[in-house]
């Protein structure tokens, strides 16, 4: 009797999980796998950090929810934020550890309350998604280009690493989240300049002091994603559209 009450909660629990990742691709539950063990794998052979691990799984899971436009990917992105920011400090990536800090964790409570509005019909966990016209689009992308020369002066003064690609990265993130909680398409080109610059970032700091290569991995994985979510979504914006 004991030996059949363990095995319920179990069985409970795998159900859930199918239930969960059906109709997921072969491409979304591939990546999560293969790069959740190669993180683990490395993880293990360069004795890394769990803070750096943690932060790499959840940020994977969180962004291949997003390139579903599961409302779910917020709260793993929390998980995420938290460990992630703890990681930027002590590698001296200020910019980041702002960016995430006063900036992504608040705005994930906002993204929460927005796509929980804007949900696809009786689906819980799917929104509608939308885009831009052009005119919009030059203008989100002069304005970021302007705030990134002045955030990457503000970065050099206080002597922060690669200060630009920081700037970059923080400004580029500030946009494609507004873009995120307002479900629009456009946001995946942003994550893409962010996930490029952000290799070259974790890259550098690799080579010069060998700090936690989960971050390369997790930027890797989330470089591949954004790739992937720009073409997802644009597919349900057709499918929303009826086309």
């Amino acid at each position: 009797m004991d030996e059949l009450k363990r095995v319920r909660p179990r069985n409970r629990i795998a159900s859930a999980i199918s239930n969960y990742v059906r109709g997921w691709t072969t491409f979304e539950i591939s990546w999560l796998l293969i790069f959740t063990i190669i993180n683990i794998y490395l993880f293990i052979a360069w004795q890394d950090s769990w803070i750096g691990l943690t932060a790499s799984i959840t940020g994977m899971i969180c962004v291949v929810l997003t390139a579903k436009a599961r409302i779910s990917s917020f709260y793993f992105g929390l998980v995420n934020i938290l460990a992630y920011s703890y990681v930027a400090f002590q590698s001296a990536y200020y910019g980041d550890v702002m960016l995430n800090m006063l900036y992504f964790l608040p705005m994930t409570f906002v993204g929460i309350y927005y796509w929980r509005r804007n949900r696809k019909g009786n689906k819980k966990d799917e929104i509608v998604v939308k885009s831009l016209d052009w005119e919009r689009r030059i203008i989100w992308f002069l304005s970021s280009i302007v705030i990134l020369i002045v955030y990457g002066l503000i970065l050099t003064i206080i002597k922060g690493t690669l200060p630009f690609i920081d700037s970059a990265t923080t400004v580029f993130s500030v946009i494609a989240t507004i873009m995120l909680n307002k479900r629009l398409t456009e946001q995946w080109f942003y994550w893409i300049a962010v996930d490029v610059l952000a290799i070259i970032m974790w890259a550098y700091i690799f080579i010069t002091s060998g700090g936690d290569v989960s971050m390369l991995v997790m930027w890797s994985a989330f470089l591949v994603n954004a790739v992937y979510g720009y073409f997802n979504w644009k597919r349900l914006e057709r499918k929303n559209n009826g086309k």
